[in-house]
C-alpha cells in the first residue's frame, strides 16, 4: 500500500490529493481480499468519511474567512513589521514561528494550525527567503514533536487509550523521550544542512 500511494507521487501518476484516493482504494482492495469488507462496514467508513471531511471543510471556510479578514485589516503587514524588527532577521522569526506552533500544538490538532497559523506566517516567511519545502517539512517535524511532548501530547493520550492497563502513564512519558531526541536532532540537521529536505523533491522534479 506504501509503494502504491508514494510510487504514484513519484512516477508522476498522481498528484499528492490523488495519491489518496490511490491509497483509499488500495486499502479498500486490501480490505476486501482479507475477506474484512461487506456492505455494513463500507458504510460505516463512508458515514466516518462524510464527517471527518465535513469538519475539515467547516474549519478550512472558517480559517479562509479569518485569513480574509486579517489581511482586509493589514495583519500580514503588522507581521511582517514584527518579524523583520525580531534580532536575528529570518533566522529569528523562524525560531520564533517554530516556538509558537510547537506550544500551539499542544492545545490544538494539526488540522486548525495548518488553516489558521501557517496561512499568517507562512507567505511571511517565504517573503524573507526560505524554501518552502524546508519550512513545509520543518512544520511538520515540528508538530509531531510537540504532540509527543509531556504532558499535554496529543499521541501520547492515543496511546495511553490503547495500551494495556498495566503500562503506566509514566512509561509512557518516559518511553518517548529518545524519539523526542531523536525529531529534535533531525531538525537540528535539517536547520544546518537544509539540503537534506530539498534535495530529493528538486531531484524528482527534474
Amino acid at each position: 500500500l506504501m509503494l502504491l500511494v508514494l510510487g504514484s507521487i513519484i512516477t508522476g501518476a498522481a498528484t499528492p490529493t490523488e495519491a489518496a484516493a490511490v491509497g483509499a482504494l488500495g486499502a479498500g482492495i486490501l480490505a476486501w481480499g482479507r475477506g474484512a469488507l461487506n456492505w455494513s462496514r463500507a458504510g460505516e467508513v463512508g458515514q466516518s468519511t462524510l464527517q471527518v471531511t465535513a469538519m475539515v471543510f467547516a474549519i478550512l471556510i472558517g480559517a479562509s474567512l479569518f485569513s480574509l479578514v486579517f489581511r482586509g485589516f493589514g495583519g500580514e503587514e503588522v507581521v511582517t513589521h514584527f518579524f523583520e524588527s525580531l534580532p536575528g532577521g529570518v533566522v529569528g522569526a523562524t525560531l520564533l514561528v517554530m516556538l509558537v506552533i510547537f506550544l500551539l500544538g499542544f492545545i490544538l490538532d494539526f488540522i486548525e494550525i495548518t488553516f489558521v497559523v501557517v496561512p499568517i506566517v507562512g507567505p511571511v516567511l517565504l517573503a524573507m527567503g526560505l524554501d518552502p519545502v524546508w519550512l513545509g517539512v520543518m512544520i511538520a517535524l515540528n508538530l509531531q514533536t510537540s504532540f509527543l511532548t509531556p504532558p499535554f501530547g496529543f499521541a501520547l493520550f492515543y496511546l495511553r487509550g490503547v495500551a494495556p492497563v498495566e503500562v503506566a502513564t509514566g512509561a509512557i512519558y518516559r518511553g518517548v523521550v529518545p524519539f523526542i531526541a531523536i525529531q529534535l536532532l533531525v531538525m537540528l540537521l535539517l536547520a544546518v544542512w537544509p539540503s537534506l529536505a530539498t534535495w530529493l523533491p528538486e531531484y524528482v522534479a527534474r
